[in-house]
């Protein structure tokens, strides 16, 4: 294959595509990410031909194979994460106060402005995933941010928020 032997390829292809599709589709669902997934393997397999090791390093086509497919699936999730669209629940902001956040001013007893005196930037990760009830994922898609800020945003209000409330 790596001096461009295409039924080499096609022998390789015969015997491990069956082997990958249960393998991706173990751990996702969708076909079209699957295909994709797939096409893109076999593809990179056939241009990287050359670059493989193989047992020189200890390693094997199949276990080489497999690295790439898995680095594969990892980007169409990212891939698909980034081009995600807000959900609509979140997208559609009203300027009045919700039932929730009613509550929860109630329930932080008499400092209802330690909500208000938090940063604009933890305070609307703190609107969007306790309030609002959106995952870590969906509040990344709906800001604009990665997942780890909406993490790290989300420990430093819930900190901020027990300091006020001390």
């Amino acid at each position: 294959m790596a001096r461009g032997d295409r039924a080499a390829f096609e022998e390789l292809y015969r015997r491990t595509s069956p082997w990958m599709a249960v393998r991706l589709r173990r751990r996702c669902s969708d076909e079209q990410i699957v295909a994709e997934v797939m096409q893109e393997t076999y593809l990179a397999v056939w241009r990287a031909a050359g670059a493989f090791a193989g047992s020189a390093v200890g390693g094997t086509a199949v276990g080489w194979l497999w690295m790439i497919a898995a680095r594969r699936l990892v980007d169409a999730f990212r891939r698909r994460a980034h081009h995600a669209e807000p959900p609509a629940a979140a997208a559609a902001r009203t300027v009045v106060p919700a039932a929730e956040e009613e509550v929860l001013a109630a329930d932080v007893g008499g400092d209802a402005d330690a909500l208000r005196r938090l940063a604009p930037e933890l305070g609307e990760v703190l609107q969007a995933t306790v309030l609002d009830g959106l995952s870590v994922r969906e509040t990344a898609v709906l800001l604009g941010l990665p997942e780890g800020t909406v993490k790290t945003r989300a420990r430093r209000a819930r900190i901020a928020m027990r300091k006020a409330l001390a």
